[in-house]
């Protein structure tokens, strides 16, 4: 006879859920390795407060019910021991040139120049051009600001 499914609500940290279609002889690793391909080292599952830190466990010993809610959370690093050889020794040089962090204050920047020269040099910006700069910063501040609200 076929196992009966059951759904369990896949919760994230964003208030986002997932609809995870499960038996209850799986085990949490199993859950992990089926909605988290990839990142089965850095999900952490939490069930009543509970960390799950046993992947052979089973569903069924934790006594989840159809619709229990699993809280998940998604480290941007693994846990698991970082792998000795040349790429550890390459990661403090990689994470000090990390350019994506920069991309913002440059950003910043350039709107400040271009906004200095408009002001400095009204004569060689035409009336596009200052809507176009204009619509430039109102977007970049929405954006901005809807990203680092979260």
């Amino acid at each position: 006879s076929a196992e009966p499914t059951m759904v369990l609500r896949l919760k994230f940290l964003n208030d986002t859920e997932r609809l995870a279609r499960v038996h209850p002889g799986d085990t949490v690793g199993a859950l992990k390795r089926a909605y988290f391909p990839g990142q089965e080292q850095q999900v952490r599952l939490i069930y009543q407060g509970q960390l799950l830190r046993d992947d052979t466990q089973s569903l069924a010993a934790l006594h989840l019910a159809h619709n229990s809610v699993l809280h998940c959370h998604i480290s941007p690093h693994s846990s698991a021991p970082a792998p000795a050889g040349p790429r550890a020794s390459a990661d403090p040089a990689h994470a000090a040139l990390d350019v994506g962090s920069l991309v913002l204050p440059l950003f910043v920047l350039m709107l400040a120049v271009l906004w200095y020269f408009q002001l400095q040099y009204r004569h060689v910006f035409t009336a596009t051009a200052t809507t176009f700069l204009a619509g430039l910063t109102l977007l970049f501040s929405f954006v901005a600001f809807t990203m680092y609200r979260r």
